[in-house]
This record gives structure tokens, C-alpha cells and sequence, in this order.
């Protein structure tokens, strides 16, 4: 049995199931934490994030990335689709 297509581009990230969402995190780089398997971490040559699925969206926390050295925080609703999602988190802080 092969697994359905990943949904379009521009569709809503609460269209997606679960296993498309991982699959897609995946592709991006991510690696899923064993012990907290909501949450995903990347990192990119200039920063490093937390991307946790949360019930009512996907958040992120980009790490030591604040002129201070403080983490920033920033969370997406999953009406948003996933193109929008995935240009907003993985352009960095």
C-alpha cells in the first residue's frame, strides 16, 4: 500500500496528516527528538531552532538567537499553508 501524495504546497498545514508533517520536517533537515516526539530540531549554518507541534500550532524557538544571546519565540497557526509556514521558519529569526 503506498502512502497518499503530500498535499499541495499552498494548503493549509492542518490539511496534512501527521506522518506527511514528519516526513516533510524531515526532508527540511530536521531531526525528531526521541524522548519529546512533538518537537523537531534543526540547525543552519547561522541558527539553530526548536520546532515543537503544538494542538493549536507550530512553534518555534529559534536558540541564542537575540542580540542579547536570548532565545526567540515564534508560533505559527496551522491555518497557514505549509509554504507559508515553511518560508517564514526556515528563513531564520
Amino acid at each position: 500500500m503506498t502512502m497518499p501524495a503530500m498535499p499541495a504546497l499552498d494548503s493549509p498545514l492542518y490539511n496534512h496528516p501527521l506522518p506527511k508533517i514528519e516526513q516533510w520536517l524531515a526532508q527540511l533537515g530536521c531531526e525528531q527528538n526521541s524522548e519529546n516526539l512533538h518537537c523537531w530540531s534543526v540547525a543552519r549554518p547561522a541558527w539553530q531552532a526548536e520546532i515543537c507541534l503544538e494542538i493549536e500550532e507550530l512553534a518555534v524557538r529559534y536558540i541564542k538567537a537575540g542580540a542579547d544571546g536570548s532565545d526567540i519565540q515564534r508560533s505559527f497557526k496551522y491555518s497557514l499553508s505549509r509554504q507559508d509556514i515553511e518560508d517564514a521558519v526556515f528563513s531564520g529569526p
